[in-house]
């Protein structure tokens, strides 16, 4: 018997029954060889870790554009924080902690550069819209390793329906869904008091002292309370008064940080930086890294699109300079 197997019979004998066992996977659009050490849901988790797509959410915008101070959460830190959430309530509920890592690792590997301000933009440039989910299965389904990363369906399931209306079918799934939000509220919270746009005294005085003063602590009300409501639960979920606190926070940070702050007011540059290079390759499809002769227009579209929302905020703001920004003459 392999590694592998044994980890395998290790699941059967451990996990709950509503858990995803990796034996039982549904398998890959390409069929392969399974390895003797890995299960393949840490052969998925492997792929994302090494992916470009991975590494390139260090330099992408969670809330603040391109920030100059070290300590500011990046795509890359909230992914890592998401995944940390995940696997201690999967942990907790003997549910596939491998497959709850891998959905987290990939959940965002389609935001664009600029954070939400990118994705309005290309939502309004494309014709069918943009949605950073759909694109970070587009991004490991063809365009990662140019053939893709051939996962699994429960993690590409996961990946997704992360957001949106539709909820995964997996627990795992539907474990990173929730743990998205619980992350990125609080981490936006210390991140918004780090930058002096809110003070602490602003915070919703009910929800701070129900949840706890500090990020470690109202993550750790809200986790609690996830697992405790989830044991004997068919979903994943939080206590009706627990839901009602964190929607309250949202709907804090949306009026006081999201919307209207100091941390949105290079938001509009953002946005014309991305139109103006959309627009730039539209007419100039030549100019794209993979343009083949024989492309149509919505082909140009979708090119322009993946090459745009691959990009990090410094690339594209070096692009930007590059094509739109008179160099001084040289003779």
């Amino acid at each position: 018997m392999c590694i592998r197997q044994q980890v395998e019979k290790w699941e059967k004998e451990y996990f709950s029954e509503r858990a995803v066992l990796s034996s039982l996977s549904q398998g890959r659009s390409r069929e392969e060889s399974p390895c003797r050490v890995r299960t393949s849901f840490q052969r998925d988790r492997d792929r994302l870790v090494h992916s470009k797509a991975f590494r390139r959410l260090k330099h992408k915008t969670q809330v603040f554009i391109a920030p100059e101070r070290d300590h500011y959460r990046t795509r890359l830190t909230h992914t890592l924080e998401v995944s940390q959430v995940s696997r201690t309530i999967a942990r907790a509920l003997k549910l596939n902690e491998d497959l709850t890592e891998a959905i987290s690792l990939g959940h965002d590997l389609g935001h664009t550069p600029f954070g939400h301000a990118g994705e309005e933009t290309l939502d309004i440039l494309m014709p069918e819209g943009f949605r950073h989910n759909e694109q970070s299965l587009r991004v490991v389904d063809y365009l990662e390793q140019e053939a893709g990363l051939n996962l699994t369906w429960e993690v590409r399931e996961g990946i997704l329906k992360h957001t949106g209306k539709e909820v995964p079918v997996t627990l795992e799934g539907q474990i990173v869904r929730v743990a998205d939000r619980v992350a990125y509220i609080n981490h936006d919270i210390d991140d918004a008091l780090r930058a002096k746009i809110i003070a602490k005294e602003a915070l919703p005085s009910r929800e701070m002292k129900d949840l706890g003063d500090t990020s470690s602590q109202r993550i750790n009300a809200m986790v609690v309370d996830l697992i405790e409501n989830s044991r004997e639960s068919d979903c994943i979920k939080m206590s009706e008064e627990m839901n009602v606190l964190l929607l309250s926070l949202r709907k804090f940070m949306f009026e006081n940080v999201y919307a209207a702050s100091a941390a949105k007011r290079e938001e509009p540059k953002a946005k014309m930086v991305i139109k103006q290079i959309f627009n730039y390759f539209i007419e100039n499809p030549r100019q794209l890294p993979h343009y083949q002769e024989n492309m149509d227009r919505q082909e140009i579209l979708q090119e322009t699109c993946d090459y745009i929302a691959g990009m990090t905020d410094r690339y594209i703001i070096t692009l930007y300079q590059n094509l739109f920004v008179p160099h001084p003459w040289v003779n």
